[in-house]
């Protein structure tokens, strides 16, 4: 059977090399459509009819965490989640998931899940009814994982090429990341930036959030870099970048804001 997919992703290179990897398939995966947002979600949503047969769902989106579909909207279609954290696993499970995959997303794996969701298609394995959401609880999970992750297991260096010759750039070094043009890049505090071979989404996981905090969908910046930061409206924050920021204004979007003062505020 042809199976029918939403892709909801807010890093468009995540999403393009996930859609080609369903493409691949031995049995195709037809994708209907994708977003980047839980906005954008609940209206593709509610266009596509009938519902699809499978909605691939990343954990952090560009306005907020997925999981608030959940409470928007009654899901009609088993979910396969896409994150680098895998601490979340416990809590998809409980939302109707049907598996959850790591970044970067493995091939193989993929087509072990596509199986198991036709297996649930097919009838021959039940599919469990999902019980009542808990948004605290995932609160609090986040918060666990961000303070006991062990600080050995966050990088300490990047790779990064510059013409035919690699060079080394130390964490300490780095001011901010920053997506452009489909392409993410490393801005060291000497005024150089490097494309580097990381998602946003895998980046954040990489680092050390107590030095790194995700701005927004296309910024994730070291508390050194931030020299300043200026009440915006609806309720957001700008803030300056030193060096600056190839974007004129680098917006902590109004979701993050308490987050970000609780970051800063330690």
């Amino acid at each position: 059977m042809i199976l029918r997919a939403l892709i909801v992703e807010d890093e468009p290179l995540a999403a393009r090399r996930l859609a080609d990897m369903l493409a691949r398939q031995p049995e195709p995966v037809q994708v209907l459509g994708t977003a980047e947002s839980v906005t954008q979600a609940l209206s593709l949503l509610e266009s596509v009819a009938p519902a699809p047969d499978v909605l691939f769902l990343d954990i952090h989106l560009a306005d907020g965490l997925s999981f608030e579909l959940f409470e928007r909207t009654q899901l009609r279609c088993p979910v396969i989640f896409t994150t680098a954290y895998d601490q979340y696993a416990l809590q998809a499970f409980k939302v109707n998931s049907v598996d959850y995959l790591l970044k970067p997303i493995d091939e193989d794996e993929l087509t072990a899940a596509l199986h198991k969701l036709r297996t649930v298609h097919a009838g021959t394995a039940p599919a469990a009814p999902a019980p009542a959401f808990d948004p605290a609880l995932l609160g609090q999970l986040l918060q666990q994982m961000q303070q006991t992750a062990a600080p050995t297991a966050y990088k300490t260096q990047f790779v990064v090429r510059v013409g035919e010759h690699l060079k080394v750039v130390l964490v300490d070094q780095i001011a901010y990341f920053f997506s452009l043009e489909k392409a993410t890049f490393l801005q060291t505090t000497e005024g150089r930036k490097y494309v580097v071979d990381y998602t946003m989404d895998q980046l954040e996981a990489l680092l050390d959030p107590r030095r790194f905090f995700r701005l927004n969908r296309a910024y994730l910046a070291q508390q050194s870099a931030i020299q300043d930061i200026i009440h915006y409206t609806n309720s957001r924050l700008q803030t300056v970048l030193k060096p600056v920021a190839p974007d004129a204004q680098v917006l902590v979007s109004r979701e993050k804001v308490q987050v970000f003062k609780s970051w800063l505020d330690r």
